[in-house]
């Protein structure tokens, strides 16, 4: 349904109203109904490989919870905690 609708929706732009959007979905599915649905080139996206992620709890007292994963070919995922 991803990408029929990725297909159906010119995403962020204006459109008339709800039965359009509804007419291109199912003009969609028609056309799509006997092979593999493909990604439209105008789809994109990235990969993103995090290699530092940081969580943050904030505190009244400022006392805030960090705790940093990192990640290490060797090692995989470790995890520290840092001072406010």
């Amino acid at each position: 349904q991803s990408k029929i609708g990725a297909w159906a929706s010119p995403q962020s732009e204006e459109i008339p109203n709800r039965e359009w959007l509804e007419s291109r979905v199912k003009h969609y599915i028609e056309k799509f109904a006997e092979e593999d649905i493909p990604r439209p080139k105008h789809w994109g996206g990235y990969c993103l490989v995090p290699r530092k992620i940081e969580f943050w709890q904030g505190r009244e007292s400022r006392l805030h919870d960090r705790i940093v994963y990192a990640r290490s070919k060797k090692a995989g995922w470790k995890f520290v905690r840092l001072a406010p």
